[in-house]
């Protein structure tokens, strides 16, 4: 791995007495102000006999949380939050935190929703900003999608969305998105920067495939992992109670299997699970298609569990781009249904197949108890980093602890199932599938 740089830039010294009142003692039953000065280390691999060792400050993780002095007045604060890019469940999760923490905690009473992702910036949309207080998000965590709205692209017209923040005086943009949304903020601090400004810029990460670096778990990834269950548990039935009976499900994962592999284990009812980080081929004694047929005739049945990105060397390539400028995978999904069905038709072998594509589905399902703390606890401390006037960081979760990550460190890589470790040897002994199936 590149060597780490985990320093946080700051827009200034924090002068402000934080209006949150907290201890600085430890034991006395109060709450305490985080410290600048309170890191974890990334890196806890070691071994009996490793050597002792010291780390730079840029190899520590610095924790998140409120500080006792802040950068910002509240009384003179203009906040603006944006959702950009694909559905996840708990974006208003997210929303509803911010908007709570800055207003109830700090006082804060100007905080903007900018409408439809970067879009929202663009005079050319004519969107108007939804003025955020706690009535308007009071009960919208109940509620799958974002009251924001959400679009992907337009997070390259850098001097046009400065320009919008300038005009409305926006001293803090707190935006919520994946790999591309962060691309475009580190691309909007640089413009900042060159004009001089104070914007402190802060990023919840929303990543449905959990594929980003230095991100522990991405919000509305156990949603997700819990409604494919759902659908997986769909197709078994299907399957089970049919002649030769099939089941296909495609699931999020475009090069990230990490939703088909824990939902793979979650229900224990898959035979085949396909991930991008992972290999296969269809024809051979080894081929998947053989694999199958022998799966067949020993239990009947079959359940194949699909990440969207998976086996894209054995399909048709698309050459075209979505709007954030990611490739178009082409569909898995159908190109494993039309296979299968010509393998068994000329073999005259009869089957039931069926194909299930939830995604969709899971993407707007309002986020399940364990993704609305966890969005509880991201909005809080986005809001808490903000104001205390650090810039160009994500809030995550390292080790069980909230912290402030540079987002020019997580955007260097994706983060993907090794198929080395630990956990697709559970998905290879909860299925029971080759351990890989190339001839």
């Amino acid at each position: 791995m590149e060597k780490p740089d985990f320093i946080i830039p700051v827009l200034g010294k924090p002068r402000v007495q934080s209006p949150i009142s907290l201890s600085k003692q430890k034991g006395d039953y109060i709450a305490n102000y985080v410290s600048d000065n309170a890191y974890i280390i990334y890196d806890i691999e070691t071994t009996a006999k490793g050597p002792t060792r010291s780390f730079a400050r840029n190899q520590l993780l610095e924790l998140a949380g409120p500080r006792e002095k802040i950068y910002f007045d509240p009384a003179k604060t203009h906040a603006g939050i944006v959702t950009c890019g694909g559905l996840c469940p708990g974006l208003n999760d997210v929303i509803r935190a911010i908007v709570m923490c800055l207003w109830y905690r700090y006082g804060v009473r100007n905080i903007s929703g900018i409408r439809f992702g970067y879009r929202g910036f663009l005079s050319e949309f004519r969107l108007p900003v939804v003025e955020l207080t706690p009535d308007v998000v009071e009960d919208i965590h109940r509620k799958g999608g974002t009251i924001l709205g959400s679009a992907r692209g337009y997070g390259e017209r850098v001097g046009e969305i400065v320009d919008s923040l300038e005009r409305m005086n926006i001293n803090m943009l707190l935006a919520i998105g994946g790999d591309g949304t962060q691309k475009s903020v580190l691309a909007i601090a640089k413009e900042v920067k060159k004009r001089g400004l104070k914007i402190a810029l802060v990023t919840v990460p929303k990543t449905i495939d959990n594929d980003l670096s230095f991100v522990q778990k991405s919000f509305g990834f156990e949603t997700a992992v819990a409604k494919a269950v759902d659908a997986v548990a769909g197709a078994h039935v299907e399957a089970h109670d049919a002649m030769n009976g099939i089941g296909i499900v495609k699931v999020m994962g475009r090069q990230s299997g990490f939703i088909a592999a824990q939902t793979a284990l979650a229900i224990n009812d898959v035979n085949f699970v396909l991930i991008p980080e992972v290999p296969f081929e269809l024809e051979g004694d080894n081929g998947l298609l053989g694999h199958l047929e022998k799966r067949l005739k020993k239990r009947n049945h079959a359940v194949i569990l699909a990440a969207e990105g998976a086996g894209q060397d054995l399909v048709e390539s698309c050459k075209a781009v979505d709007a954030s400028g990611n490739k178009k995978l082409s569909d898995i999904g159908t190109f494993l249904k039309q296979k299968i069905s010509s393998y068994f038709k000329e073999k005259q072998i009869e089957i039931n197949m069926k194909y299930i594509d939830p995604g969709y589905i899971i993407r707007s399902a309002p986020a399940n108890p364990n993704d609305s703390i966890y969005c509880a606890r991201l909005g809080t401390n986005a809001a808490h980093a903000a104001m205390a006037g650090k810039t160009e960081l994500l809030i995550s979760l390292i080790h069980n602890y909230f912290v402030h990550v540079p987002i020019a460190m997580a955007v260097r890589t994706k983060n993907t199932v090794n198929p080395d470790g630990s956990l697709w040897r559970n998905v290879i002994e909860a299925t029971g599938q080759p351990m890989l199936m190339k001839n």
